[in-house]
């Protein structure tokens, strides 16, 4: 057991943490670290920065006050942590937007490229995994937390192309990972017919015969790439195998027809990507997601809010522009909205199997890939965290000195039991996990 759920473990017996250092080689605590508490956690994306003024609570610890972005979050109040001070520190290639998007999950550099944007540096893709998919892989590796999917990567009006200002999750080095805004696609992802497993399972058996012919026939470096497909078709292997054995704790949602992927349709969009999103937890197909709005450099234009303009192009409208921070206000307000709807799902739902509601299982992490938009700054993102799945002390906010962002993700690591010693840029990473408990 780490100390994050020691420290959980002496919260729930009402005593002091004192006491931690004098139970932390007893046995029996020890061997409960093989019966932890189911843990998910969504990290979720919006884009083109906040309004700081309106943002961050004035006080730092149990007292603040929401500001006018975060007051939908009232009533997960004791469920919310709020910091403030976490930078994105990483340089190299790429404009500001570029290393704010695909270096936010992952904490590393943009590897060279030719993708040209609004500095003088092009860029190509993040040069490691995002820490979503590092955390996918480690609960995929133990029996007892491997799920069908391990992570799910869901879109909001996410344009249809592929650059570093689209993708912020990546399953490695050049390795993007394209999330899905069609709800309907989500749908038949998670629920598809068993015809459909059974034809793809015939045609896997053939693929596997074929690669294993092709292989005793190529070089020491073809070999290597075609073991890596290799393992693309074991995988699909095993999910069909785990997709076939399990039953549906909680019946498949019933889609409305109708909503489209586009501008438009984000509020229902939303709706039915959280809703399928509650009901893949629910039935553990997964323990990790992501939820992407638009993407970095993202214009939305929220018709419903009365806002015609697009996003990014108010958000580099000058701070005394009232007309256009009034329509920022109603945008970041949306978006802190559509966090609470999630919450409140998953807070309203059981844990199938456990104690307590799927919030309390679920951590949902909101965050941006810049601090304000009209100074395109990395410094002070947005982080925000609703839920009790990694066992953080929440109802409060923290305000740190400036701090690299990775530290955070070695936080969240540590919480899942997975030691890293550095994520990212080791660099970034010396002074080790930020102390959230």
């Amino acid at each position: 057991m780490n100390a994050t759920h020691r420290r959980e473990f002496l919260r729930q017996l009402g005593v002091s943490a004192a006491v931690l250092p004098l139970i932390a080689g007893l046995p029996g605590l020890n061997a409960a670290s093989t019966t932890r508490k189911r843990q998910r956690i969504v990290f979720m994306f919006s884009p083109n920065g906040t309004l700081p003024d309106h943002f961050w609570p004035d006080a730092a610890g149990a007292d603040f006050k929401f500001k006018r972005i975060l007051e939908p979050l009232e009533a997960f109040r004791d469920r919310t942590l709020v910091i403030k001070g976490l930078c994105n520190k990483v340089r190299g290639d790429g404009d500001g937007h570029m290393r704010g998007m695909s270096c936010l999950l992952t904490g590393i550099e943009l590897f060279p490229g030719n993708i040209q944007g609004g500095s003088d540096t092009p860029a190509g893709w993040a040069s490691g995994p995002s820490i979503d998919q590092e955390l996918k892989q480690f609960l995929q590796g133990r029996n007892e937390t491997r799920t069908r999917f391990g992570s799910l990567e869901l879109g909001v009006a996410v344009p249809n192309r592929a650059d570093p200002w689209t993708r912020w999750t990546y399953a490695g080095p050049n390795q993007p990972v394209a999330p899905i805004s069609d709800p309907y696609q989500v749908f038949e992802k998670l629920y598809g017919q068993m015809q459909d497993r059974e034809n793809l399972g015939s045609i896997l058996d053939d693929v596997r015969a074929d690669l294993k012919t092709v292989s005793a026939k190529l070089g020491k470096e073809d070999k290597a790439l075609l073991d890596k497909h290799a393992t693309f078709v074991r995988e699909m292997e095993q999910e069909l195998r785990e997709s076939s054995r399990r039953k549906l704790a909680r019946p498949a949602p019933v889609l409305p027809p109708g909503v489209g992927a586009e501008n438009d349709d984000m509020p229902r969009a939303t709706g039915l990507q959280t809703d399928l999103l509650v009901n893949a937890f629910a039935n553990d197909m997964a323990r990790v997601a992501s939820l992407q709005f638009t993407n970095s450099v993202g214009n939305a234009r929220m018709k419903w809010l009365g806002v015609e303009e697009g996003h990014h192009g108010l958000s580099h409208d000058p701070d005394l522009n009232e007309p256009s921070q009034e329509k920022l206000l109603k945008i970041n307000v949306w978006y802190a909205e559509q966090l609470a709807m999630f919450a409140k799902k998953l807070a309203d739902t059981p844990e199938p199997g456990g104690s307590g509601s799927m919030l309390d299982h679920t951590t949902i992490l909101w965050t941006n890939e810049l601090g304000k938009g009209n100074s395109h700054t990395l410094d002070n993102i947005p982080f925000v965290l609703v839920g009790g799945g990694l066992g953080f002390k929440t109802g409060r906010s923290i305000q740190e000195k400036p701090t690299p962002h990775n530290r955070l993700w070695l936080a969240i690591a540590h919480a899942f039991g997975h030691g890293l010693k550095t994520f990212g840029k080791p660099a970034l990473c010396e002074a080790g996990p930020l102390s959230l408990a």
